[in-house]
């Protein structure tokens, strides 16, 4: 194994650097170390680049979609064993906590995540507690397997959602985790999926996914189309995968969400919303909140293997590490190419 390694740290908003330092060690005999084969870019990465990450600190090592192979584990680790295919968890949580207690650690009051809170994957080694080390049969190409992560958004936050089968759901934004979500809601056999972007391509690939009506907010009101589109009645869940200041909000306008409808925010806006308290309650629409996601590594890991998942066209870009000013630049100057990178180490 080597001893030194390169990472990638952004030590502020629009600046980063490619350091060279030593391969970590484990910390106890409850740890792997990892050597990391694929990454994906997510858009709270742009964010921490950007500094619009509101949960982030800087110096920071970015990435939480990490997929690797374990180099080498502590005398305590049972559940991988050395060159074991692996997917790592982004959440480090204290177990202890209300939240832990109730099953809702994504939101413990300790939590810390890899790539913004603490550092990530954008390096060629990294350790981690074995229990947040989850194996994926080697099956998996590791160009798929750096998508566990936001398939497992899909699954949390569509239960989140309680997604049924008679449920007529609208997507606001069909990049990469609207298309997630459209697959994961079309997998549970939801009636309707009606998708909306200002970009004809991804509103293309929607269709190709499954979408029963696509949208472009440029050219229809979205609105009096999704009125239309369910005979005036509303559609019964909303999600915000858009996540640009008011994009909640537009969720949110009559003619979309129908009374008693499930409306869910994605993003980590801080901008204003042009929220009313009628808007909520004179349909008595549920807001409900989505983090990240919750004991859904292990099941979304048990369906890729499967196959389960249409993972063509979610990946755009596949950048080496070793040219990883690609990744910066694609960021300072977005592509229809760069929705959605994925880095791939030498």
């Amino acid at each position: 194994m080597k001893e030194t390694m390169k990472e990638v740290v952004i030590t502020q908003p629009q600046k980063y650097e490619v350091r060279e330092v030593p391969v970590p060690q484990l910390a106890d005999e409850n740890e792997v170390l990892i050597q990391m084969k694929s990454a994906g870019v997510c858009g709270s990465d742009h964010h921490i680049y950007h500094g619009l990450n509101p949960c982030s600190t800087y110096p920071r090592i970015p990435g939480h979609e990490n997929a690797g192979v374990v180099a080498k584990i502590g005398s305590n680790v049972t559940n991988v064993k050395v060159g074991d295919h692996v997917i790592v968890d982004l959440i480090h949580t204290c177990g202890t906590c209300y939240q832990c207690r109730i099953g809702r650690k994504n939101v413990c009051e300790q939590v810390k995540v890899r790539g913004s809170g603490a550092d990530g994957g954008f390096r060629e080694y990294f350790t981690a507690p074995a229990s947040e080390v989850y194996k994926i049969n080697d099956s998996v190409d590791f160009k798929d397997a750096a998508l566990v992560e936001p398939y497992a958004i899909g699954a949390h936050c569509t239960n989140r959602a309680r997604i049924q089968s008679d449920d007529v759901v609208f997507i606001m934004g069909a990049g990469t985790i609207g298309s997630i979500i459209l697959q994961t809601c079309k997998a549970k056999g939801c009636k309707m999926v009606i998708c909306c972007d200002i970009d004809d391509q991804s509103l293309e690939r929607a269709t190709l996914y499954g979408a029963d009506y696509v949208i472009n907010s440029k050219k229809e009101d979205v609105a009096k189309r999704v009125s239309e589109i369910t005979d005036y009645h509303g559609v019964t869940v909303a999600f915000d995968a858009a996540c640009f200041p008011g994009s909640l909000t537009a969720c949110l306008q009559l003619g979309i969400l129908c009374n008693a409808g499930r409306m869910v925010p994605l993003g980590f806006s801080t901008a204003e919303e042009g929220i009313t308290q009628a808007m909520i309650n004179q349909r008595e629409l549920d807001i409900i909140g989505s983090r990240m996601s919750c004991y859904q590594f292990e099941p979304t890991i048990e369906r890729m293997e499967k196959g389960e998942f249409n993972t063509k066209g979610i990946a755009t870009m596949f950048v080496k590490f070793s040219e990883i000013e690609k990744v910066f630049d694609a960021m300072d100057h977005p592509s229809g190419e760069s929705k959605k990178m994925v880095i791939l180490f030498d």
